[in-house]
């Protein structure tokens, strides 16, 4: 992203405007047919879907990976793994260092893409996050951070890895030491741009201008660019936070970002004052923002994009308008709160990668309304709004609390508050249709429905909701510019068996061979597969009884009949997932395996630690995953 000689990523990056529309999965963007109703409007699911083609399997409670006959796993890359040949050794025994920890892949893989080399088939990189540790697993001792060096190995296990990944006999395999393979961590710098950046808000002792923060972490899932960049969400960020003062009374905006101070299962801020939000308060604001990397240029300073706001950021879904500009929709991950799009200012120019660099600093950032619809039970719908999120408009004023644009960013989720945009029940993943341009996001659940000034209405039907659904809309006009949309609810996920002629039974969908709990990865292949992937809970009792390990579903978007494809291991969630560009290799990840006890996966070595992972499932006839 400097002024140099062009890089592998500019001469990989001559993509067409079909060719934005194409990515499929994690940087889908809209195909507009226009004038088409919402899909999915059916009287139940038409079962035997053309789409899907393969059975839907039984729910699991083994600590393995299941899948359809015919289809076969094989681990790409585990938690520990050196990136380079010469690298330390994962040690079961929690032993390895901070240091050893910036050589290896970092813990809880989760949002992941898969970028294609240019004229070489059999040759890419891969971006996967790593957005968290189990402190239990990661440190010796198994407990919380007793020590900076504690600390430090946390951070260094956080953030993002990018590895090279080679065809090798028709299965793709990790590069051990590629010049390409490297870390971007808690620690590592990263440029700060768009209008935020040098604000007052983000100045602090070490960085007076409030232009460089030192690391991304809490790295949830992710968005992949027409111009070959990855962007990382910072999500759970003020987990990491905490007070020495146990008297400090929390501010507005503090209090609005969930700040706590104990922070929650982590102490940082007992041994790093940079996380210590009473000696150091402004460093909570350079944190909660997507970055963008560049993966083809291993010296690229990362830049985190203010102009996208700051916010709890599960993933970033890009699309195109009708006149070329660039989407991205964005949920914040938390009880009530937003779906956010960003629409740029400038069109897309294809294939030139230097005049797309800057493309998200500059456009108008809007959050959404909906209305209370039509109250059916099974699937309702109606009409929303985006409201624009500019300063001088709607309300976002000086007497208000947002002196400029640069405070309605950092303060993105008072600024939702202020102009009124509706609460949701815990936006995660968002995908667009490859072929109709229509955007889905999983609500994965809400406690809290019905309580804390969020009202039990619209796509947020159900009080206390456990099991989550999944949203849709389309925008008006099928232009991802436009202002308003239609919404629909396109599964609500439930329990028949423990809640029949209940709510809680989820919709037509939803039978007892294949109900599931809190979706959250969600993605599309080229062919208009929905891929599901969920993080609920796996005790297969109670509520959820009958559901099994967490999965990954699979949806036909027109009939809407859905089919569990694959059911994780004991204790984990199931998130990330990228494809290969042929589509005949997806890579899941496996997060967390065992984090309450009871699995050794991957290598289930007689006392060792589970590893979260990175899967690379193909079909032994080495067809299209899927079909």
């Amino acid at each position: 992203m400097h002024d140099q000689e062009p890089t592998d990523l500019e001469r990989i990056t001559c993509l067409s405007r079909r060719g934005f529309i194409g990515m499929g999965a994690l940087g889908a963007a809209a195909f507009f047919l226009g004038g088409l109703p919402l899909a999915g409007a059916h009287a139940g699911p038409a079962r035997g879907s053309r789409l899907l083609g393969f059975d839907n399997i039984a729910a699991s409670t083994l600590d393995a990976i299941s899948l359809p006959p015919g289809y076969r796993s094989r681990v790409l890359i585990s938690w520990g793994q050196p990136l380079a040949e010469d690298g330390p050794a994962f040690r079961h025994d929690g032993g390895n260092s901070a240091a050893e920890q910036l050589q290896q892949f970092g813990d809880n893989n989760d949002g992941m893409s898969f970028f294609p080399w240019p004229d070489d088939a059999d040759r890419a990189l891969m971006a996967i996050n790593n957005e968290y540790v189990n402190y239990q697993y990661l440190l010796a001792h198994g407990g919380l951070p007793q020590s900076a060096e504690d600390v430090l190995k946390a951070q260094s296990a956080e953030g993002v890895t990018v590895i090279e990944v080679r065809r090798q006999q028709g299965e793709w395999r990790f590069v051990s030491g590629s010049p390409y393979n490297r870390r971007i961590h808690g620690n590592t710098p990263i440029g700060v741009s768009g209008p935020a950046r040098g604000h007052a808000l983000l100045r602090t002792a070490v960085d007076p201008q409030g232009i460089e923060v030192l690391g991304t972490f809490q790295n949830c899932s992710s968005g992949q660019t027409p111009w070959g960049t990855y962007l990382t969400c910072e999500e759970n960020f003020t987990d990491c936070f905490g007070s020495s003062d146990p008297q400090q009374v929390l501010d507005a905006d503090q209090k609005c970002y969930s700040v706590t101070h104990a922070s929650v299962n982590n102490d940082w801020h007992r041994f790093d004052p940079r996380f210590d939000i009473a000696r150091n308060p402004n460093e909570l604001h350079r944190h909660g923002w997507i970055v963008e990397i560049d993966p083809f240029d291993p010296q690229s300073r990362p830049l985190k994009r203010t102009a996208l706001g700051r916010f709890k950021h599960e993933n970033a879904a890009l699309a195109s308008t009708r006149d070329g500009r660039v989407v991205v929709y964005m949920g914040d991950d938390e009880r009530g709160e937003f779906i956010y799009k960003f629409v740029s200012r400038d069109r897309l120019q294809p294939g030139a990668a230097r005049a797309n660099r800057d493309i998200l600093d500059h456009g108008t950032l809007y959050v959404a309304s909906f209305d209370a619809g039509d109250g059916d039970r099974d699937q309702p719908r109606g009409r929303g709004r985006w409201i624009e999120l500019s300063h001088g408009r709607n309300g976002l004023t000086e007497a208000n609390g947002f002196a400029s644009q640069a405070e309605v960013l950092i303060r993105a989720r008072q600024a939702g508050r202020q102009v009124g945009a509706t609460r949701m029940d815990r936006p995660e993943w968002i995908a667009v249709s490859p072929h109709d341009g229509q955007v889905y996001c999983t609500l994965t659940n809400n406690s809290k429905r019905g309580e804390d000034g969020q009202p039990v209405a619209g796509p947020n039907p159900r009080a206390n909701n456990l099991y989550g659904q999944i949203l849709r809309w389309r925008e008006d006009g099928d232009d991802a510019a436009a202002h308003r949309f239609d919404w629909d609810l396109f599964i609500i996920a439930g329990n028949p068996v423990a809640h029949p002629d209940s709510p809680n039974a989820g919709s037509r969908q939803i039978d007892a061979d294949n109900m599931f709990n809190s979706p959250d990865g969600l993605g599309f292949d080229r062919d208009g597969r929905l891929w599901v992937l969920t993080d609920g809970k796996y005790s297969n009792s109670g509520d959820y009884v009958g559901m099994g390990n967490n999965q990954m579903l699979c949806a036909d978007p027109q009939s809407g009949e859905i089919r569990r494809f694959m059911v994780g291991p004991v204790g984990c969630e199931v998130t990330g997932l990228a494809f290969a560009a042929d589509y005949r290799t997806l890579f899941v990840g496996i997060q967390h395996p065992g984090e309450e006890g009871g699995s050794g996966f991957p290598d289930h070595v007689p006392g060792g630690r589970p590893r979260s992972s990175v899967l690379a499932i193909t079909r032994t006839d080495g067809g299209v995953i899927g079909a």
